[in-house]
């Protein structure tokens, strides 16, 4: 297929690609995957090109091809990857920790590309940028066509937060450290505001890969924790990332399968704290007992992606004491990335894996 080629604004660098980058490319809901080859980018200053080395299929993916999730199209979907950094802008780029990134740097990257200036990212909520752009989720064309995880390469654009990755963590760990693990890191560090996770009971309703990671950062933080999921499968699991029975009403309650809100909130204890992960939507509509709220003096809040920093504590505890727990074991499958369509497919099947891998051809 074609692509309207539209040259972004300001000094871009050409680089060529040799063999051409491959990128997949959704055109609706029915149809399958077209394959294109981009035979080069156009960096800006501050872009950097990266060699995929995994990308892993997400929920939000699935649910956009089944049409439960709007997208314009055509688009290159995915947003957990990790990767090597092969080109930058002239003006290079910088790592969340503040030093340079380098050719070669094995990277993750977050979900979203931030202006940095506007009130919302001066206000610490750069996931919420008024300009806010989001891998695999916006059309190709204006930003080029390597605007998603799921092909050979992506362009990384300026304003995306970056976070070099240990040699030593599979690919399994990494990649989805840029959705699942940074947006559990988020719902616990918000539910941690309210409450000192060190002797906290925590419920965590639903065993996908959000709810299994917060699992173990709660428990990593001092909590005692419970997971409740209607698959025997996925609470023999969660026991695996630290989950056990809690003896008292929760002091938080994280709802992260999108299908028990209001279980969460009426299961939270006097003075707690609810947690809703808006990545595990759509959802449908539950009544709100207000009164019940305000009489037990329950806080009620909301995590959808990530801040950069969070990303990068998410990284640091996958290379530090997530390793006592089968990160690596989420990753079921791993598919070649020509086989997208079956991927997808084994990905919403019943009893799939936590994660399809995808790799490029070789």
């Amino acid at each position: 297929m074609g692509t309207l080629l539209v040259r972004p604004p300001g000094h871009r660098r050409d680089v060529a690609l040799r063999p051409a980058a491959t990128a997949m490319v959704w055109i609706g809901e029915g149809h399958p995957h077209e394959t294109i080859a981009v035979p080069g980018v156009a960096l800006g200053e501050n872009d950097v090109l990266v060699a995929v080395e995994m990308s892993t299929i997400c929920g939000s993916d699935v649910h956009t091809v089944q049409g439960r999730r709007s997208a314009p199209v055509p688009l290159v979907l995915g947003h957990e990857s990790v990767g090597r950094v092969i080109a930058m802008g002239d003006a290079g780029a910088v790592a969340v920790d503040g030093t340079p990134v380098r050719i070669g740097d094995r990277v993750v990257w977050s979900v979203t590309i931030s202006c940095g200036t506007c009130d919302r990212c001066t206000r610490g909520l750069p996931q919420k940028c008024r300009t806010l752009g989001k891998y695999g989720h916006d059309r190709i064309g204006v930003h080029g066509d390597l605007s998603g995880a799921f092909g050979t390469h992506v362009q990384v654009r300026a304003g995306t937060a970056i976070v070099r990755v240990p040699e030593s963590l599979p690919a399994s760990v990494l990649a989805p450290a840029s959705c699942a693990t940074a947006t559990a890191w988020a719902a616990v560090a918000r539910a941690a505001r309210d409450h000192d996770l060190e002797g906290a009971a925590v419920r965590i309703h639903g065993a996908g890969l959000v709810g299994l990671s917060a699992a173990a950062i709660a428990v990593e933080h001092g909590a005692t924790v419970e997971v409740l999921d209607p698959a025997p499968a996925r609470l023999a699991l969660a026991a695996r990332f630290g989950a056990g029975r809690i003896d008292r009403d929760p002091d938080i309650v994280i709802e992260a399968s999108g299908h028990a809100v209001s279980d969460a909130v009426a299961g939270v204890g006097t003075g707690g704290t609810v947690v809703l992960v808006g990545s595990v939507f759509p959802a449908e509509p539950v009544p709100l007992d207000a009164e019940s709220i305000v009489r037990r003096l329950v806080t009620v809040t909301g995590v959808h992606n990530y801040t950069g920093a969070e990303l990068a504590e998410a990284v640091g505890f996958l290379a530090g004491r997530g390793r006592a727990y089968p990160f690596a074991d989420a990753v079921g499958e791993v598919r070649q990335l020509a086989a997208i369509d079956e991927a997808i497919a084994a990905a919403s099947a019943p009893g799939a894996p936590l994660r399809i891998g995808l790799v490029p051809g070789r």
